[in-house]
């Protein structure tokens, strides 16, 4: 029977990586930066990449990678869902590595797994796996076209571009034009990517590519619900022992404690969906239906563990310097990336043959 449980080398690694982003991604910290010019973290994602070795957990270690399962790097994205770190670690340290897996890259791959080239693939956020995406025109050596909604494209030096030729070709993004769109997300940011003549090194062919990185994307991005549903559970709970009303803490209130237990209830029921994603993706065992049950789950929980946090702290957790609002945002952006809880259910219902009547 596959154990679930986090072994002491990843709760280990949680301990390090929890240390790390209490230096550099504290709320004030975060929430400033979604006020400037440069949403992502160039020194925290440093401290990830190059300091820790975190950009290449997926990667060989003939590559220079890690060699790491899944399970590891979904621990990562638990925390950094609890801090909602403006670091690009699901689209360059996943998505875009897992699709240059499975191409004949392997000098990009190392160029990631050192954490000091960050890759993005161009496929809109919000496409499922199996999805139909766009891709651009291949026409004498160059592409042409324009793709919208790309996450942390603004980030990346290298971009991942799908073809009408059926080829991936790895785009430097100086060789794009980048337009920053609306996201309600400020953390990470989308935009539109318009390419012009660009060049491109063709890596492999892109519907395996691009079905394996969004396959890993969705089961992965499970666990950085899970973080932000755990933060958000635990700083309520903590605020609610605290705030006192009728000269007693507000969190002796009956009513106040059915909702947190119910609460309680979801998210260890999400760990579980979303530890089995993630040992689906190292086993290869079952792979579609745990990332569909994950997904299926995961952005619910997520977003009402958001909203309560948002709403039992009060006046407080209405204010912008609070960050609950960080974490509401992520959440709902989160609940459309990689494909919608219904679109991940109807998935479910073929894998396992149970179709509405």
């Amino acid at each position: 029977m596959t154990d679930l449980l986090y072994s002491e080398e990843e709760e280990a690694l949680r301990a390090a990586v929890r240390d790390l982003l209490t230096d550099h991604c504290a709320p004030p910290d975060v929430i400033a930066r979604t006020e400037s010019d440069t949403p992502h973290d160039p020194e925290a994602w440093k401290a990830l990449a190059e300091g820790m070795g975190l950009a290449g957990l997926l990667v060989p270690e003939a590559l220079g990678g890690q060699g790491a399962t899944h399970r590891e790097v979904a621990v990562v994205l638990e925390e950094l869902g609890r801090a909602v770190a403006p670091v690009p670690y699901l689209t360059s340290a996943v998505v875009a590595t897992e699709a240059l897996l499975a191409c004949d890259a392997d000098d990009l791959l190392t160029e990631l797994a050192s954490g000091r080239t960050i890759g993005a693939l161009a496929v809109a956020l919000n496409v499922a796996p199996g999805g139909a995406y766009k891709a651009v025109r291949h026409e004498g050596g160059a592409l042409y076209g324009e793709l919208t909604g790309i996450a942390d494209a603004v980030a990346a030096d290298v971009l991942l571009v799908p073809a009408d030729d059926g080829g991936l070709y790895a785009v430097d993004a100086d060789a794009v034009t980048l337009t920053p769109q609306v996201s309600l997300d400020l953390t990470r940011p989308v935009a539109t990517v318009l390419l012009e003549g660009a060049a491109g090194r063709r890596t492999g062919d892109a519907e395996p590519a691009v079905r394996r990185a969004l396959r890993a994307g969705a089961g992965l991005l499970a666990s950085e619900q899970l973080g932000l549903a755990e933060w958000s559970l635990t700083e309520t709970v903590r605020y609610l022992k605290d705030r006192k009303q009728f000269n007693r803490p507000v969190g002796g209130f009956q009513a106040l404690k059915h909702r947190l237990a119910q609460l309680w209830l979801e998210v260890v029921h999400l760990r579980a969906a979303a530890r089995g994603a993630a040992d689906a993706l190292t086993t290869g065992e079952d792979v579609d239906v745990a990332v569909a049950v994950a997904q299926a789950y995961a952005a619910p929980v997520a977003v009402r563990a958001a909203e309560e946090a948002l709403q039992l702290h009060g006046g407080i957790g209405m204010t912008w310097e609070h960050p609950a609002h960080l974490h509401l945002k992520r959440a709902k952006a989160d609940s459309i990336a990689h494909g919608t809880a219904g679109a991940h259910r109807e998935a479910l219902a073929e894998l396992i043959d149970l179709r509405a009547p």
